[in-house]
């Protein structure tokens, strides 16, 4: 049966919330005594921690983030940062967006899951080919666009950006099953993820964190889900396999001594556990453009930061 064509009625889709601007993305690998003196601008930051442990100091709190966790900069916040021990490898972004649903990453630390990484990746991928800023030239103020950038690069940033800020906004609105105040949370989280990235020579069990952190199987198990989308375990194993990519990448170690570094009890378990989570052998990746992809632009300067 044929149908006229202005029988159809538009669904307009719902966009609660838009990236208008960006202002700089960044992937910083700093030193050890790498200190940023701080500073305040007029649009949203966020701050998350791909490596090592950084001290943050925003308005008047502090905190220190460990891999994995991210922290949210609002307009107008002064914000500054420190390395604490292990040398921290950063994501920055800055960014415009005017809409409400924004209020909830005021004062925002949280443990990014693995979807948000992989679109974090994205955001970084995307830019190093979009700009010609390098992404790790720190006070940078503008970015400037490459001739030659694919096209649409910077709709792919903002569509990563804008689908990142949505789902931990929808893992925000979920029921906490924890019950525990937010700033309790937190701080828990955040002290079991700095455990667990000093202790990655180690092949811990989940009754060796719950004995060194003081936290109970259960209570740990609902923190880490609710944060991070699955299981500390899988959290710690997470933090091994992005441990074992980067020392690929800086190609100082075998594959051997890669498993002897973070714990694994062979070789052959490594790279079982290594094609589980990236889908690749460790020889595969080694080989691989995504390990390309992955090494950073340029040298990395360790002696500022855009905040």
């Amino acid at each position: 049966m044929k149908r006229e064509t202005g029988s159809y009625t538009p669904l307009v889709p719902k966009r609660p919330l838009t990236v208008t601007a960006l202002y700089t993305v960044h992937y910083f690998e700093y030193s050890g005594s790498y200190a940023f003196p701080g500073e305040s601008h007029d649009f949203w930051e966020f701050l998350y921690v791909d490596k090592g442990i950084l001290r943050v100091i925003a308005g008047e709190r502090s905190c220190d983030l460990s891999s994995g966790q991210i922290i949210f900069h609002e307009p107008g916040e002064f914000h500054s940062l420190s390395a604490v021990g292990v040398p921290p490898d950063l994501v920055v972004v800055s960014f415009a967006c005017c809409d409400a649903c924004m209020d909830v990453f005021r004062g925002l630390v949280t443990t990014v899951g693995v979807e948000e990484r992989t679109l974090l990746a994205r955001i970084v991928e995307e830019s190093a080919a979009a700009f010609s800023t390098p992404l790790n030239l720190p006070y940078t103020t503008m970015l400037e666009r490459r001739e030659d950038a694919p096209f649409g690069g910077e709709q792919l940033i903002c569509a990563a950006l804008e689908e990142f800020l949505l789902r931990l906004l929808r893992r925000r609105s979920r029921h906490d099953p924890s019950r525990m105040p937010a700033g309790i949370r937190d701080e828990t989280v955040a002290r079991v993820s700095a455990y667990l990235e000093q202790h990655l020579d180690m092949p811990l069990t989940l009754e060796d964190v719950c004995r060194d952190t003081l936290v109970g199987r259960s209570q740990l198990q609902k923190l880490f889900h609710a944060e991070t989308g699955g299981g500390v375990m899988e959290y710690f194993s997470g933090l091994k396999i992005r441990a074992a990519r980067r020392m690929i990448r800086e190609g100082r170690l075998n594959f051997t001594q890669i498993a002897a570094r973070l714990g694994y009890q062979s070789v052959h378990y490594f790279s079982r556990r290594f094609h589980l989570s990236t889908g690749m052998t460790p020889s595969e990746y080694a080989r691989s453009v995504k390990m390309l992809a992955e090494l950073p632009g340029t040298s990395s300067d360790d002696s500022a930061h855009n905040g």
